[in-house]
């Protein structure tokens, strides 16, 4: 894989002299130098790696001293003792995917995803799998996948979440109700102890318990004695003061220490799970595992209101479910408006206000119907008015989708307010739900704002997430109180703080109300035993972690770009608003066999944090509200974090948040542009429509130009296109030229309903005319009457690409101004190449929208299709207008036959061949990548449709010299799905990604519309 070549040079991040070691002749140490020399892993303590791990998923940040990635745990005992030696604080941490601020510090940051990640054994006679600390859940569930077996705990973050996270955190999931939490599944744990002591913990009976404990020896028996004496001297207490629920992990993991004591045995491991790195430095985990259910089935109960299906948890409970989650009515009201999720909320009976969901595991097939069937007899006419059915897979899917859809609804706001993680999973037993979720709507009243119940319904767990501005004074006040509030419902119903998330930063300060002054003082002195200067993660669990502190947002904070934006942000705060979006979920960390969809090709090829959205909004971000000392648009900020983003807009749809990355690089780097111009290549690619056109006017010369011998080294040398590449094919009689050579339209306008613009792209015009062609015959074989515009430029997508956007706006005007009218006089636009489709359908608005655009233009035919807002006739019709028709009714060419419903209009015969299909990023981007697989499917081919990513060409990015190794590493991926899928031939329907192939295949796939015109009969 290609790695990103990251300096780990710089001034320590610590401008405390000596690091506490008072005195000028004692020497400043340097840990990045020190470390460098002690460990096999890595050392960065640069301004962007300790930026890039400031924040975590939560609503805090803190700069850390510096980041370590450790090779071995024999480095992470180095570390260890050299941060013990002098004061640094220590923070191990996973995928960053905390929720309460637990994984930011300002300290020594141990990162065990980039090289402690290995799944070490798998003993399935066992049960059992030994893993390294940052060993991915998803992983390891796939290597369980053979055997039928699973870790338990499944967090909707399983994806990009660590092992030792998970132990960490005491990581619970959607089905806790079935399986509980990590405590209960792990066996042994390898710790390196405060002091660079490396440990096993395991079970051991009380005899050994005490054999092992001397509260003045080493660390291990302090561990041992401090356990003995909580089992001897604070079980009472620890019984009266713990809720009895299944999900708490407030505090340290006392109960479940005390309940192993009273069967006479207790695993010191499971002490130190929940702990938050703050007991020790875990570095192996062996945990026991759950066989696969052998069939799954749910039932959708739909409620009038939430209370009503609150109360209705209880007695879903006595089915024995293995999970119960619901979604409020705010949250299904909000997914009614978005069209991702129209199809499955339209499953829902109109009244639909809340909904719970109800999964069981079954043995078989009769048992799961029996038991769905059961509950909804039991259910639905009572507190329930309807209740819904789903036994196979995608139907399941659909369901589980509704509950989903609550995460990225809440995550996309872009005001100064959002709904925020802090008191999102207060947990209390199942039984007092409807009095607990009334009472903390009524906090809400009380403190002027609002939110969503959502998530764990079964285990007494509702994710709430008021809306707060932590911008103002104010908004810090509310966030306090809110918590204080929600703390004292967690204790009036024998509930707890954190359900799920864990204390970190949001709720460390509030577990001394839930379990009291004596408690409290056993969880200091369990942690003053074995972190005796307090320097493993400091402040959580039972520290003086102060929730109010260390905010992203707070008063205090600027955010100035630098420059006026060039294209149109229609959300709230504009483009401030999609800069401050990312919220730090760690998503675009997956990898593409946990993951799949497109977001992050560049994180999945390099696995570095700087290469991922997160990474990459993180500092950009910080660059323009002063958290990073540089300017976004600086030539260093621009080659460090920028440059590897290809902009294949799969953030946009993949990302939660719908983090648009690619938007806010055009922007950038136009800016860029404007202070420090451009360079030739950069310009050269902007301008390929035109080198298309003139390499088609001097074919066959142009190409034989690229083979001569030496041609491609010069070409590296002097422009930076990287000689491993084959330069594009240029046809010397163009798409246009054919098709006016055959005399134009073979269909007559007059004897047809439907009229198509084939859009002429510049690729398919001039150097892939065949596909053009085909897109001809098939569309007239539909009798659908086809004219290639004039009077169009090139679709604006290259220049766009580059961030030469007053270009590409210059070509979008010229086509919006050529095609609109032809638009309302109804002609629709049909493009082969994806991503000018999308150019015109989606980066048009971006660049023609808005207010400037608004002034009303010349007088025209009736409106068609308008997407606007305001009518289309007369003189009320503006350029936004315009943009607003011709992007309404622009389709890619399967898009359009699909829509229409073209191809039942087509006699076809396909060839008994199964097709791999490879989609496009930015049809994946705008949700347009499935109408291929459909036509091709109707049309008799069999089709196995890839859940790829970017190909890693990405317009000129895989001819760039610099680029070309990660270009081959993004490839390497996609090459893997291919051999692995049954496809006979690959049928791919972008440029850049048919070019790739041939590159590592020397075999250019055809594109959806090549095999549908081959299926003709």
């Amino acid at each position: 894989m290609a790695e990103r070549d990251i300096s780990t040079d710089g001034p320590a991040a610590d401008p405390r002299a000596n690091y506490g070691h008072g005195t000028d002749s004692v020497r400043r140490p340097d840990p990045a130098a020190d470390l460098d020399g002690l460990i096999d892993g890595d050392v960065r303590f640069d301004d962007y790696s300790r930026q890039l791990y400031a924040t975590d998923a939560s609503i805090y940040e803190v700069t850390p001293i510096g980041v370590v990635f450790p090779a071995t745990t024999a480095d992470v005992a180095a570390v260890v003792e050299y941060c013990a030696e002098r004061e640094l604080p220590i923070l191990p941490r996973g995928g960053g995917t905390s929720l309460a601020g637990q994984a930011v510090n300002e300290a020594v940051v141990l990162d065990f995803t980039r090289h402690m990640d290995a799944i070490l054994a798998v003993d399935p006679d066992a049960r059992t799998a030994r893993t390294q600390a940052g060993a991915i859940l998803a992983d390891l569930n796939a290597a369980l996948d053979p055997h039928d077996l699973k870790f338990a705990p499944d967090p909707s973050t399983a994806n990009r979440s660590a092992m030792g996270g998970a132990v960490g955190n005491n990581t619970t999931g959607a089905h806790s109700l079935k399986y509980g939490k990590t405590d209960a599944y792990v066996e042994k744990l390898e710790v390196v102890l405060a002091d660079g002591t490396v440990t096993t913990l395991g079970e051991v009976n009380l005899d050994e318990l005490r054999a092992g404990a001397d509260p003045d020896g080493t660390l291990e028996e302090r561990l041992y004695a401090e356990a003995a004496r909580i089992v001897d001297e604070e079980a009472d207490e620890v019984r009266e003061r713990f809720p009895d629920i299944k999900r708490n992990v407030s505090g340290y993991n006392l109960d479940t220490l005390v309940e192993e004591a009273d069967a006479g045995a207790v695993n010191l491991a499971r002490l130190l799970v929940g702990s938050e790195g703050t007991l020790g430095v875990v570095t192996e985990v062996t945990v026991s595992l759950e066989p696969r259910p052998e069939t799954t089935a749910l039932g959708l109960l739909t409620y009038d209101s939430l209370h009503d299906a609150m109360a209705d948890v209880a007695p879903i409970l006595e089915h024995d479910p293995a999970a119960v989650e619901v979604l409020d009515g705010v949250l299904v009201d909000l997914a009614r408006d978005l069209a991702e999720f129209e199809d499955v909320i339209g499953l829902l009976p109109d009244r639909t206000d809340t909904f719970l969901l109800v999964e069981f595991y079954a043995d078989t097939d009769t048992e799961r119907r029996e038991r769905v069937e059961a509950l909804l007899d039991d259910r639905v006419g009572d507190r329930a008015f309807d209740g819904l059915e789903a036994y196979e897979e995608s139907e399941q899917a659909d369901f589980w989708k509704m509950r989903k859809a609550s995460t990225p609804i809440l995550l996309s706001r872009t005001t100064d307010a959002k709904h925020i993680a802090f008191v999102e999973d207060v947990a209390v037993p199942p039984t007092y739900l409807p009095e607990f979720i009334a009472d903390f709507q009524q906090v809400f009243e009380d403190h002027d704002t609002v939110g969503s119940f959502y998530a764990h319904a079964g285990p007494g767990c509702i994710h709430v997430r008021p809306l707060v501005d932590t911008k103002t004074e104010e908004g810090v006040e509310q966030l306090e109180s809110i918590a204080d509030a929600a703390t004292d419902l967690a204790v009036q119903y024998d509930g707890a703080v954190s359900g799920e998330h864990g204390d970190g930063r949001a709720r460390t300060q509030w577990n001394r109300k839930l379990y009291g002054d004596r408690l409290w003082n056993v969880f200091r002195d369990l942690k003053t035993a074995v972190d005796p200067d307090w320097l493993l993660n400091p402040g959580t669990v039972c520290g003086d972690a102060d929730m109010t502190e260390h905010l992203r947002f707070d008063p205090d904070y600027e955010f100035d770009a630098g420059f006026d934006p060039a294209l149109n942000w229609d959300i709230d705060n504009g483009m401030q608003g999609m800069v401050e979006l990312c919220h730090g979920c760690g998503d675009c960390r997956g990898t593409q066999e946990t993951t799949g969809g497109v977001m992050c090709p560049t994180y999945r090829a390099s696995e570095e944090e700087i290469t991922a959205t997160r990474g990459r909004a993180n500092l950009l971000r910080q660059a323009m509200s002063g958290d990073l000392d540089q300017d976004a648009a600086d030539v260093e900020f621009m080659h460090e974090v920028l440059d590897l983003c290809i902009g294949c807009k799969g953030c946009s749809k993949d990302c939660p948040s719908e983090v648009d990355l690619a938007k806010l690089k055009a922007e950038v780097t136009h800016e860029h542009h404007q202070r420090h111009g451009a360079s030739l290549r950069d310009k050269l690619f902007a301008n390929v429509d035109a080198l298309n056109a003139l390499g088609s006017k001097l074919a066959p010369l142009s190409n034989w130009a690229a083979k001569v011998p030496g041609a491609r080294t010069v070409m590296e040398k002097t422009v930076g296109i990287a000689r491993e590449r084959s330069l594009p094919t240029f046809h010397r009689e163009s798409l246009t030229d054919w098709f006016d050579a055959r005399g134009g339209a073979q269909v007559d306008a007059s004897e047809t309903d439907r009229r198509v613009l084939l859009f002429p792209d510049a690729y398919t015009t001039y150097n892939a005319p065949d596909a053009g062609k085909a897109a001809v015959r098939v569309l007239e074989a539909a009798n659908v009457h086809v004219a290639i515009p004039e009077d169009v430029t090139g679709s604006g997508r290259p220049p766009f690409s580059k961030g030469f956007l007053d270009q590409a706006r210059d070509q979008a005007a010229t086509n919006v101004g050529a095609l609109a009218p032809q638009v309302r006089d109804g002609w629709d636009i049909v493009v082969v190449e994806p991503s000018d489709a999308v150019m015109l359908q989606s980066d048009y608005r971006d660049l023609l929208t808005g207010e400037d655009n608004e002034e009303p233009r010349s007088s025209g035919s009736e409106g068609r299709r308008p997407s606007g807002n305001r009518t289309q006739s007369g003189d009320s019709r503006t350029l936004s207008d315009d943009v607003e028709t011709v992007a309404a009714n622009t389709y890619g060419v399967m898009e359009y036959v699909d829509a229409h419903r073209l191809d039942e209009r087509l006699e076809t015969a396909a060839p008994d061949e199964m097709l791999t299909y490879h989609g496009h990023c930015h049809q994946k981007a705008t949700r347009k990548d499935h109408h291929a697989v459909g036509v091709l499917r109707r049309a008799g081919y069999a089709v196995d449709p890839l859940d790829s990513g970017c190909c890693g060409m990405a317009g000129s990015f895989g001819y760039e010299a610099e680029h070309h190794s990660m270009s081959t590493a993004i490839a390497s991926i996609l090459l893997d799905q291919i051999d692995h899928s049954d496809g006979d031939r690959v049928v791919a329907p972008g440029a850049s990604c048919r070019t790739q192939l041939d590159d590592h295949r020397e075999q250019k796939p055809p594109t959806p519309i090549q095999m549908l015109d081959r299926a003709l009969r």
